[in-house]
Parts: C-alpha cells; structure tokens; sequence
C-alpha cells in the first residue's frame, strides 16, 4: 500500500493543528445502573472503580478468570450510572461475561450503542470549539467528562485523547446527532475520514480493542500499566496473574512502535525477525506523516522491545521507536 492521497494529509493536519471531527456511531457503549453498579464493576476490571466520582474516568482492561482480556475500555462515573464505552461491537460479549456473575447484587447493564452515538472532536483547538458551539466552559482532565444541555438535549462531552491531542467523544441521543454533526462542520471543524484518524491514532500509541488487543493478550502486554491497571485495588477477576506477573517475572511480549525503513505500508499480521528468528507481529499499520515512512503497532518480544532496536521485516529494516511520535 503506498503512501495516501493528499486529502487525507490535509485532515491529518487539522488534527494536528486545528481541529478535525469524525463520525463514531458504532462504538459500544453500555450504561450500568443500580445501587451496587461500581462495587460490582470493581470486580472485573484492572483499575480503581470505586475511586471514581460524578465526572470522572478512567481507561480499563476486563479480564477473565485466567487474567486474559476480554474488553479495553473507557468507564465514565456520572451521578446515577456508569458507562462502558469501547470499540464496536463489543456489547453483547462484555454484558454476557459480566452478567452471568449476577448472583443478588443490584446492578442492571444496558447495551446503549443504538440509542447513543458518539461523534470525535480532535486537535489543538477542540475544546474551544466545542465551547464555542455548546456555549459551556469545556476543561477537562483526560478521562473525565460533563453534562452539557444543547437545544434542549442532554449530551456528555469526554475527554479521550484517542489521537494523542486533547480529543474529545461527544455522546448524544441518536435522533440528535445529525444535527450536532452539522452544528460542527457549520463552526468550520475539519470532517476527517477514517484513515486521516488512524493515521493520528497510530502516531499516539492509542491501540483498539479487536485490533491492537484481543483475548489472547494479558493487560500488561499492550504497556498501559499506568494509565489502566491498579495494582493496590485488592480482588478482581484475574487479578491473580496479573499481579503474580507484576511481583515475580513480565511478560514475553509488549506492543511497540515500529518504524519501517521503506516506501511501502506492510500488512497487518506481517512478521518481524532478529537473526532471521521471529521476534514480533504488526497488529496495525499506516504511513507516517511525522517519519515520511510506515509506522506499526506490533507486539515484540521484550528483549528486543527497547527504543532503537533494530528489526528485519519483508518490506525492509525497521526500528523500535518510543511513542507518541514527538
């Protein structure tokens, strides 16, 4: 695949530069309601629930018995529910994992992916124009997120960082979201398309689920340990390996940067060598604006996971390179 076309380049910098918006109207979210819906969350996923108040998230693997994931997820805490939001479709397997341990708790989960859709602001200047067209002060740590009213419609406004910028997903009841897509481009935001989006998020180190991620991988493998993984929060599913790994040994594997010395973008699934000896596979890739060359995520094997290794790949050298990309 050779380098993309100049439109996609011009999104890319509104991105980087000013502020761009995409569509997300298929990413999963699901609502938790009911008195014991934090504490029972709590117990299926790596990070600090509890500690969240109205207003605030968090980033988070859901693990199974074997300390494998199942889901990697934002969690927003608002006044009287939780939510899950994540990549598409991901409802039906998370509520089915998470509802068979219901035994007298009570906590309802409820797929909203229909009824919600979500629409990306992304770049320098996103926050002010949402300001600017919401009429509400936007200042929000990553995670955390508001309420905002809008024509008369409630909508939630959260801060992700997807494309390694202040990004930010603004949730709104499907009937409304045309009109919320329109009131943007209106305010002169930049439609990007989906591959100006990829192309930032691969830049940022941002992996997705059922991409980047699968329920083949442990938590600590994809290296979001700070930002997704308590390890004082006591018992969850799981948390027996990821704790024994975390106090006695690592992982043989962890997702890295990758940048490939050619002129053309190798395919998903590609493999890396040492000494003509496996060492990685890439689970995404695109052209990178700020390398002029490919980059990929790839999981390769710790040793020779350190920034500046030197790899082999089909389509030429490569390297391991630190991200986000300055």
């Amino acid at each position: 695949m050779p380098a993309p076309p100049a439109e996609i380049q011009t999104q890319y910098e509104a991105l980087q530069s000013a502020v761009g918006i995409a569509p997300c109207k298929d990413r999963t979210q699901i609502e938790l309601t009911g008195k014991d819906r934090a504490s029972f969350l709590h117990g299926f996923c790596t990070n600090d629930i509890k500690r969240l108040a109205p207003g605030q998230g968090c980033e988070a693997f859901l693990t199974d018995v074997q300390g494998k994931t199942i889901g990697f997820v934002n969690i927003f805490c608002e006044l009287n529910r939780l939510v899950v939001e994540t990549a598409p479709g991901q409802a039906a397997h998370i509520i089915k994992s998470l509802e068979r341990f219901i035994i007298r708790e009570d906590v309802q989960l409820t797929d909203r992916t229909e009824s919600w859709r979500e629409l990306l602001v992304a770049g320098p200047a996103a926050a002010r124009l949402i300001e600017q067209v919401f009429g509400a002060a936007i200042k929000l740590e990553p995670r955390h997120h508001v309420q905002c009213q809008w024509q008369g419609q409630e909508l939630a406004v959260r801060r992700v960082d997807y494309t390694g910028q202040p990004d930010f997903l603004i949730a709104i009841e499907t009937s409304d979201w045309q009109a919320c897509w329109d009131a943007f481009r209106a305010a002169a935001a930049v439609p990007c398309c989906e591959s100006a989006i990829e192309i930032a998020r691969i830049e940022a180190g941002t992996p997705n689920f059922a991409v980047d991620i699968t329920d083949d991988n442990l938590p600590q493998e994809v290296d979001r340990n700070a930002t997704a993984i308590s390890f004082t929060k006591g018992c969850y599913l799981g948390q027996e390996t990821i704790a024994r790994i975390d106090a006695l040994g690592h992982v043989n594997r962890l997702l890295r940067g990758i940048h490939v010395v050619s002129n053309v973008i190798p395919p998903r699934g590609s493999e890396f060598l040492r000494d003509d000896k496996f060492v990685g596979r890439i689970t995404s890739a695109c052209w990178s604006y700020k390398l002029q060359a490919p980059l990929a995520l790839a999981y390769v094997r710790r040793e020779f996971s350190s920034p500046g290794s030197r790899l082999e790949s089909p389509n030429g050298e490569a390297e391991v390179v630190a991200l986000p990309l300055g």
